[in-house]
């Protein structure tokens, strides 16, 4: 039984990072010529954005981005199944990491744009020593948004290691998740406030609840069952156990419309596109692409 709470305003305030710096190629500098300021060591503040910052979702209005004249050139003018299987074709060509190469990955990922020594915490927002990460109960440790029991992928080179959903999270909050489909209600966590579960679900933070919609559908189109591991389908289910699905969808839709893509984010999909594995998350650079694809 679900229990039921009063409904929230989801986008009151969020808070917006400066990017950190990224080394990167002749290409990346044409990119971030276009990009706000990198350097900024000054703590970010809160402003309040909404999902007006995007494309209307439904409008038929695209956006444009620097990667569509070459990385996304295939994709482009596609929707649906076609949409799809496109983007599947250009994320699937990238760099495998081992799970103990996560560990120093996720340093530079989510790296605090306020304090280089420290990362960002997925669920808390919790800035937190890099050095501080393991198994102990105020640890970090590598959170599987696509929970690794929902296909049975592991740890081994793949889903299991593939950093565009893998993210810092305090080690009791992670277990509390546990692999836990996404809906909203239940009761607020105690050391993760805004962060609501029960028995089948979980609600993460307005701040990260697009973040968390656009992993698990990056995955999704990333996986689709033509290699070793599962085909990856999200579905508008929760307590999808062991089977290769995630839930909801029709939740994650509405997350991802109504918490854009901020700087951080974006930063992330580069750092990992120019340093480790060498894909991108279509749905940070293209968030109108999840309702062309599951409309």
């Amino acid at each position: 039984m679900r229990a039921s709470r009063a409904p929230r305003n989801h986008r009151a305030t969020r808070v917006t990072w400066r990017p950190l710096a990224v080394v990167g190629s002749a290409a990346l500098l044409a990119l971030t010529a276009q990009a706000p300021a990198f350097g900024a060591t000054a703590p970010p503040t809160p402003r309040t954005e909404t999902a007006a910052a995007g494309p209307a979702s439904g409008s038929g209005a695209a956006s444009t981005g620097p990667y569509d004249d070459d990385y996304y050139k295939d994709a482009l003018g596609k929707t649906g199944p076609e949409l799809k299987t496109a983007l599947h074709g250009i994320i699937k060509d990238a760099d495998k990491l081992s799970y103990s190469q996560v560990w120093d990955a996720l340093k530079v990922t989510d790296q605090d744009p306020a304090n280089s020594s420290n990362v960002i915490l997925l669920y808390t927002g919790r800035s937190q020593s890099a050095d501080e990460n393991g198994g102990g109960a105020d640890q970090w440790n590598r959170e599987h948004v696509w929970a690794k029991s929902h296909g049975d992928f592991g740890t081994g080179a793949g889903p299991g290691t593939d950093i565009h959903h893998l993210r810092p999270a305090d080690v009791s909050v992670n277990s509390t998740r546990g692999n836990k489909d996404f809906d909203e209600g239940g009761d607020e966590v105690e050391e993760a406030p805004g962060n609501f579960t029960d028995g089948d679900s979980w609600e993460p933070r307005d701040e990260v609840k697009g973040d968390v919609a656009r992993m698990a559908l990056y995955m999704a189109v990333r996986y689709e069952g033509d290699d070793s591991f599962a085909d990856l389908e999200p579905n508008d289910k929760v307590d999808n156990g062991s089977a290769p699905h995630i839930g909801r969808l029709s939740v994650m839709k509405k997350w991802n419309e109504e918490d854009p893509p901020n700087d951080f984010e974006k930063n992330r999909n580069q750092v990992i596109f120019d340093k480790f594995q060498h894909n991108r998350n279509p749905f940070i650079d293209h968030p109108e692409w999840v309702d062309e694809i599951w409309s």
